[in-house]
């Protein structure tokens, strides 16, 4: 099995900053790529930003300029930098990652627990 242990969450004032992680565990072959979704009240989940394993990023319009992904390919790490945070960006933020347990095999998903972000006014 394999799973993903997230952390960096917690509340901070509009303009502020927090550095999510995020590490993948367990029957891992490689991994292709890891993300950052998340799923504010009310709202469907959806992308911050992604980065393959050699170094492709994509980033939501919303995040753009402010958030950064980062990938620490041996430590089977993803990084999320969130810089002038704002209240729209409150949210439970999911990490993510598609992965094969064999050379060859299928890729897959897992998903983390999810930790939550908030940020005041």
């Amino acid at each position: 099995q394999v799973w993903l242990v997230e952390s960096g969450g917690g509340l901070v004032q509009a303009g502020g900053s927090l550095k999510l992680s995020c590490t993948a565990s367990g029957s891992i072959f490689d991994i292709n790529e890891m993300g950052w979704y998340r799923q504010a009240p009310g709202l469907q989940r959806e992308l911050v930003a992604t980065i393959t394993s050699i170094g492709w990023t994509n980033y939501a319009n919303s995040v753009k300029g402010r958030f950064a992904i980062s990938r620490d390919n041996a430590k089977n790490t993803v990084y999320l930098q969130q810089n002038f945070l704002q209240p729209e960006d409150t949210a439970v933020y999911y990490c993510n990652a598609k992965y094969r347990e064999r050379a060859a095999g299928a890729f897959v998903e897992v998903w983390g627990q999810g930790t939550l972000v908030t940020v005041s006014s």
